[in-house]
């Protein structure tokens, strides 16, 4: 079995040989670093801040106050649990939701220069920089502002345009391991970015809550509506009562004595139905008190003082440094295909 000759590289002869085509490099580099700059200067300067939230997974803590808190009035909590559907890791999902976006067109910002002052959808609209391929077109300015009554499942095409930006500038992210919400927010304007990063938390921290509440309050929406017509009932039954027995004080006969026995029987009744009533509201008040979450702003949102990107530098270096290995296996292709041959 004849052996194959090992082919191996001579660096010596690599480097000669593009000491020799020198001159395809003097061209060559000095373009891409050019380009490369043009490029990059073209792109706009951004900034980028988080801010970290830990909401509240589970109330059991609270179990025990709540209970002795409801003990006091007679109420038993034992069989009140607690239960998700929505976890904290899906709360990333609501950046695909438009309603979520769409709730902050409308928030209030001002450039950190202070000569802007406009809220969020006419900033990006009309105030962000953009390269000169980027640049909007006659027809895309004319946008039209959503009102109160716009369907935010319904938006022209520059109204969703402005969407997506959005969805591209924040970002939601949950640690799977402690739970802890962490919003990143980009703009090109440093106090924006903190506006829109607080904002952006404090809707969060809203819908986390009226999500978590939703059941607990329509309960006691429903036991009051219910206690207020039982007390109406005991009212009116207690007036009917008094207003008999008033009437016929003097009355010995057997006939008004068990009417007077029937008003008081039903008068007590429909008390029971409302003392009874007002219990299950107390009962449900208080566990809607339990349903809502505590929040704890572990970091808070900071106005950024350097540009988080573009690194115009390194992006350039890295540019000089691909065309240098592009050239050099373009000079070096045939030697190359000799060794891997």
């Amino acid at each position: 079995m004849e052996n194959k000759e090992k082919q191996t590289i001579d660096l010596n002869k690599v480097c000669v040989k593009l000491y020799k085509h020198k001159v395809i490099f003097f061209y060559v580099i000095p373009i891409i670093a050019i380009l490369s700059y043009l490029y990059i200067i073209c792109i706009p300067r951004y900034y980028n801040t988080e801010t970290m939230l830990a909401p509240e997974v589970d109330n059991s803590s609270n179990s025990s106050s709540l209970g002795s808190l409801a003990s006091s009035f007679g109420i038993d909590m034992s069989n009140i649990k607690s239960s998700d559907a929505i976890t904290p890791l899906l709360y990333p999902d609501l950046m695909k939701d438009n309603k979520f976006i769409f709730d902050l067109f409308r928030i209030k910002v001002n450039t950190f220069d202070g000569k802007v002052s406009s809220n969020y959808f006419e900033y990006l609209c009309d105030y962000q920089k953009r390269p000169w391929w980027g640049k909007l077109s006659k027809k895309e300015k004319k946008y039209q502002i959503p009102d109160n009554k716009t369907n935010p499942y319904h938006l022209n095409k520059y109204q969703d345009k402005i969407i997506e930006q959005i969805r591209t500038n924040i970002k939601l992210s949950v640690d799977a391991k402690n739970g802890v919400i962490t919003i990143s927010v980009q703009d090109q304007d440093p106090l924006i970015c903190k506006t829109v990063a607080d904002s952006v938390r404090n809707r969060l921290q809203d819908f986390i809550t009226v999500y978590r509440t939703d059941k607990a309050r329509k309960d006691v929406r429903y036991y009051e509506k219910l206690a207020a017509q039982a007390k109406s009932d005991y009212e009116n039954a207690r007036r009917l009562y008094g207003s008999y027995s008033d009437a016929n004080t003097d009355i010995i006969l057997e006939s008004f004595r068990s009417k007077t026995e029937d008003l008081e029987n039903d008068m007590q009744l429909k008390y029971n139905n409302y003392s009874t009533l007002i219990t299950q509201l107390q009962t449900a008040k208080a566990k809607l008190q339990e349903r809502i979450p505590a929040f704890t702003v572990l970091q808070g949102a900071a106005v950024p003082i350097k540009p988080a990107g573009p690194k115009r530098m390194i992006f350039v270096f890295v540019m000089v440094l691909l065309s240098f290995v592009f050239t050099s296996l373009y000079v070096l292709r045939k030697d190359i295909f000799k060794v891997f041959a």
